[in-house]
């Protein structure tokens, strides 16, 4: 059924259940609602013909008057608010950001206006705004993504930590918390944080933390890991390892071990024991899990 038919319904009141169901469905129902609600004040006069005829017949002689629309001006006002507030939605709907959000355990893989290529992690959100993107290839990142840019004009990437701008290139932004990873896979990255701007050729990653570099290194890969369902790390704090992977699995994870040291290795995304072990197995520690609560303890303590 024609939406725009079932919109003009509902505005009239004239809507039956099933048809609000249908616009409760749509993306944009909240607008509707408060174009709806905005109008409730405006009446149309009702027309009395019965009235009107008695008058009309009982005057023996028809004077000329003036001549007197049919629509009165309330009703053109109401007529003229009702177009107000669709013209003004419309503009509202167009020029509003696009938001991309990520659950546990969940990827999305979609494309920009201008058909560059996002993957974007688990727990992670991605705002742009599609409309203005021709004039200006800006968006913001929490979370982590990986990019295939198409060669253009200048394409920003803006999280808490810093910016990250190219002109067309392959990379990954990690941006949570106090941690900023930045790996370019081809072309010329540049990353500017605090008062620093780093260049970044194809091959090598770096990573910040509270606005300074830590690592600055060079990777053989021609793609982030997560994206085949495999989370690698280089030198991260343990804790860090442990956040990552309450992003790829629903579970809680407790310990009362001091997690302070630093791992390099990787897990599955596909096996939550698996992947368990390849992080507690170098560090000697072992765990259990109970309904996807995870408690972790030092190996032959328990």
């Amino acid at each position: 059924m024609d939406k725009n038919y079932i919109l003009h319904k509902y505005l009239n009141g004239e809507a039956t259940i099933e048809e609000i169901e249908l616009l409760k469905n749509d993306s944009e129902y909240t607008s509707y609602v408060k174009i709806a609600e905005a109008t409730k004040g405006f009446e149309t006069p009702a027309f009395k013909a019965e009235e009107t005829f008695t008058a009309i017949k009982s005057k023996n002689d028809i004077k000329e008057g003036k001549v007197r629309s049919l629509f009165s001006s309330k009703y053109i006002l109401r007529i003229a608010a009702v177009l107000a507030l669709i013209v003004t939605s419309y503009l509202f709907l167009e020029n509003r950001d696009t938001s991309i959000t990520t659950d546990i355990a969940q990827k999305e893989n979609f494309l920009l206006p201008d058909e560059s290529e996002v993957t974007l992690n688990a727990m992670s959100q991605l705002v742009y705004n599609k409309k203005g993107w021709d004039k200006e290839r800006k968006l913001s990142l929490e979370g982590e993504a990986y990019f295939k840019v198409k060669k253009g004009s200048t394409f920003s990437v803006e999280t808490p930590q810093g910016t990250v701008t190219v002109l067309g290139t392959q990379f990954n932004v990690f941006s949570r918390k106090n941690q900023f990873n930045i790996t370019c896979y081809e072309g010329l990255v540049s990353v500017a944080f605090s008062d620093t701007i780093v260049k970044i050729p194809a091959g090598n990653y770096i990573t910040i933390e509270s606005n300074k570099i830590i690592n600055n290194e060079t990777l053989a890969l021609n793609a982030p890991t997560w994206v085949n369902k495999e989370s690698s790390f280089e030198n991260v704090l343990v804790t860090d390892v442990l956040a990552e992977l309450k992003r790829q699995y629903p579970v809680t994870i407790h310990t009362e071990l001091n997690l302070n040291k630093r791992f390099t290795g990787s897990f599955t995304h596909t096996n939550l024991t698996v992947a368990l072990r390849s992080i507690c197995d170098p560090l000697q520690l072992d765990f259990t899990i109970a309904n996807n609560e995870v408690t972790l303890y030092a190996k032959n303590s328990n």
